[in-house]
């Protein structure tokens, strides 16, 4: 075994073991802000629907009864064993409500990674190579603009003017195309896509444009900085100017010696971008009408349903962590100099 391929394997050993406490320390604060910050749940949310016997009844059921120790390691196994329970409003598990609903918020964060993805690196990139231009001026003001503007804005003002264009703006695709679909992956694009019906696939990305660029924008600024940025510093550095020297091609110098340089940063830091999106997409959902785990969280946060919401919650918390690790993999394997 070479002594880089143990320095990768090392590292991935010590982050694995550092996101153990950091998942618990997440557990412990959603545990905290779901049962003991709004007090009982049992009663927060049926208190005025249940006389005192079948309040106790359905605490005893829930477990709310029972000391707080013993209800976090009870908590503890269900996010082991992904049973979260069953929800006080609709009586679904949350397991499933997170199946069924969870294909539908992962189609709109891709769609918007991809957005923000196809605008935010070759804007970032003419941004950066034409330092000081117009081009840069107008690519940092959009940057700006895109970041400011929050969902609740774009996506309404989206709806008005491209909705005509568009044609339906609300769901995930036409009440025939869902129905038309056979359930195969809880994903309904590639469910469409495995049967064969691509006119299914086009009303599903019809549907998905307007949600993904709303999302898309959150993030869409934060790219376009960070590469502007990065390849302003990596053309300033000394390899790139021992690479014009050899008579390299300026193309060839910014796409394979800067452009990857720049992209470092940006793949560090996307596990974040992916938490604001995941984040943002709670809202959007619930503009577009979307229906995915986000806008099922803000229904149960109304009706106040605890149980739905910490187990919502508590996915969501885990996914972060997951893809976070997931990112710093990668960002490992394509820079030798990330190691402890």
């Amino acid at each position: 075994m070479s002594k880089q391929s143990g320095s990768l394997r090392r590292y991935i050993l010590i982050r694995i073991a550092l996101a153990i406490p950091m998942v618990l320390i997440l557990l412990v604060m959603v545990f905290v802000l779901m049962r003991v910050a709004p007090g009982d749940p049992i009663s927060a949310s049926q208190g005025g629907k249940l006389n005192a016997a079948e309040l106790a009844a359905r605490k005893h059921a829930a477990g709310f009864d029972a000391p707080l120790y013993q209800q976090f390691w009870d908590y503890l196994k269900s996010v082991v064993t992904l049973n979260f329970g069953t929800t006080f409003s609709d009586r679904r598990s949350v397991r499933d409500v997170i199946i069924e609903n969870g294909g539908a918020t992962l189609t709109l964060t891709f769609g918007a990674l991809v957005f923000a993805t196809v605008i935010g690196i070759p804007v970032g990139l003419l941004a950066g190579r034409l330092r000081d231009s117009a081009v840069d001026v107008g690519g940092r003001l959009f940057g700006i603009l895109s970041y400011a503007v929050p969902v609740t804005v774009a996506g309404p003002l989206l709806i008005l003017g491209f909705g005509d264009l568009v044609g339906d703006t609300g769901g995930q695709a036409s009440p025939l195309v869902q129905l038309n679909v056979p359930t195969q992956t809880h994903i309904l694009v590639v469910d469409a896509m495995i049967a064969g019906d691509w006119d299914a696939v086009s009303d599903i990305a019809t549907h998905l444009l307007l949600p993904s660029i709303a999302l898309g924008l959150i993030i869409v600024g934060v790219f376009i900085r960070m590469i502007r940025i990065n390849l302003i510093q990596s053309l300033q550095g000394d390899y790139i100017e021992a690479a014009r020297a050899r008579g390299v091609k300026e193309s060839a110098v910014v796409g394979r010696h800067a452009f990857r340089n720049a992209m470092v940063p940006v793949i560090t830091v996307l596990g974040l971008q992916v938490a604001m999106l995941l984040s943002g997409a709670v809202l959007t959902e619930k503009i577009f009408n979307w229906p995915g785990i986000g806008r099922q969280l803000i229904d149960y946060i109304t009706q106040r349903d605890y149980v739905a919401v910490q187990g919502i919650v508590t996915v969501f918390a885990l996914v972060v962590v997951a893809i976070s690790m997931l990112i710093d993999f990668v960002n490992a394997l394509i820079d030798p100099r990330v190691r402890y």
